[in-house]
């Protein structure tokens, strides 16, 4: 099996024209030369944390597949597909850590509470959140909670919610947002 490097120019102009038209067997032709390369290179991004890489590199393929498009040579290629698993292997770590901070949020909500020691401040806010959980619609409350409390995945709500992983995600954030402005006005406010 070739590298991509050896390769050549009109062989990276051919599969990137090709991937670029949707075709399922450059995309295997794609993966075969550098899904390989691609792993090392995420391996080192990820700093060394295997599943982070493989999940960075999950989104880098389905990222390839909907916005191929044609490169003349092998070295621009190259460095698009850098970019595009960089980008990807970011915006997985912003995901993890907005999720283990709303999971933090979460987990002193449900906490039980102790009002003396150190943990005050933390029992003050659970219970600013619980308040703030309250004043929101029930659908909306049972969303957070299905979400961030028992675990459903974006895909999981949007069957039951019949709407699309996007719609669902868009509303998650939107209720986020919402959670965190009024947790913000009432800590102003005491």
């Amino acid at each position: 099996m070739t590298t991509p490097h050896e390769a050549g120019v009109s062989t990276t102009a051919t599969l990137t024209r090709r991937l670029a038209a949707g075709e399922e067997e450059a995309f295997r032709e794609f993966h075969a030369l550098y899904f390989d390369r691609l792993h090392q290179f995420l391996l080192v991004v990820a700093r060394g944390q295997e599943q982070e890489a493989r999940e960075a590199l999950q989104e880098t393929c389905l990222r390839v597949a909907r916005h191929a498009r044609e490169f003349d040579d092998e070295k621009a290629f190259w460095c698009w597909l850098k970019a595009v698993a960089r980008n990807a292997a970011r915006d997985a770590g912003r995901k993890r850590t907005r999720y283990t901070a709303l999971l933090h949020n979460f987990a002193n909500y449900v906490r039980p509470s102790a009002p003396t020691g150190p943990d005050a401040d933390d029992d003050r806010l659970t219970a600013i959140i619980d308040e703030c959980l309250v004043e929101f619609a029930s659908e909306d409350r049972a969303l957070l909670q299905e979400k961030y409390l028992a675990g459903a995945t974006v895909t999981e709500l949007s069957l039951r919610e019949g709407l699309t992983p996007k719609a669902v995600e868009s509303r998650l954030l939107r209720l986020r947002r919402e959670l965190r402005e009024r947790v913000l006005a009432k800590l102003r406010q005491s």
